[in-house]
């Protein structure tokens, strides 16, 4: 495919005018200080590591570097993904134009202010896990009724996905949507009431509240 490939990280930089920094969040500080002397205001830097600040990308970088903090998720990979990106002080308006067409092409992307991103983390970047237990527990449930796994795991699947996309493209609010699936009397309801006993909403908020507060202190630790 005419890839250039190299284990040098310099040389990324050398040879590359945009750079994503894209590791675990343990392994930013060393990668930056592997990299700060090859920086120039030629290099345009994005960084995807979960909870790590502009200001912590900065502290590492020369002075006046082009900094973009972008927060994607996992569906990216099948060009469903979520993101939000924040803009540092230099970085330029085609450079947030550059990184907003590259991101949605695999996915939406809205600009927001970087005291967004944590909460960002919680809901779209940890939030595909959350659909995944979902879809799991739905199957589960299937099966213990009697349905066969293949065909409880895909109507799981589809389900989810068919819902998502009403709610996108509707113009509906979730909870509309809801009662609309909700005869008087019937199954749906029946079904709502126990996961209000159980506690459903609450569990999911408390779970962004969770993933919120972790990305906050990975971004402390630096």
């Amino acid at each position: 495919m005419g890839v250039m490939v190299t284990g040098d990280n310099k040389e990324v930089v050398r040879r590359s005018n945009l750079v994503f920094i894209a590791v675990k969040p343990n392994m930013v500080e060393a990668v930056l200080k592997d990299i700060a002397e090859t920086v120039t205001v030629d290099n345009l830097i994005i960084s995807i590591a979960a909870g790590i600040t502009i200001a912590t990308l900065q502290k590492e970088l020369p002075p006046g570097t082009r900094l973009i903090r972008v927060v994607p998720n996992l569906p990216a990979l099948v060009g469903q993904g979520a993101a939000v990106l924040s803009r540092g002080i230099t970085a330029r308006e085609e450079d947030v134009s550059l990184v907003m067409t590259l991101v949605r092409s695999v996915g939406q992307c809205d600009e927001v202010p970087e005291s967004l991103q944590d909460s960002a983390t919680g809901v779209s970047g940890s939030g595909p896990a959350y659909a995944f237990a979902a879809i799991e527990a739905l199957s589960d449930g299937g099966v213990k009724m009697g349905l066969p796994r293949d065909l409880a795991m895909k109507l799981a699947a589809q389900t989810m996905l068919g819902a998502a996309k009403m709610v996108l493209e509707s113009g509906k609010h979730p909870g509309q949507l809801k009662d609309e699936v909700c005869s008087p009397g019937g199954t749906t309801i029946a079904a709502m009431h126990k996961l209000e006993k159980a506690g459903f909403r609450g569990a999911l908020i408390d779970a962004v509240e969770a993933a919120t507060l972790r990305a906050r202190e990975l971004g402390q630790k630096k």
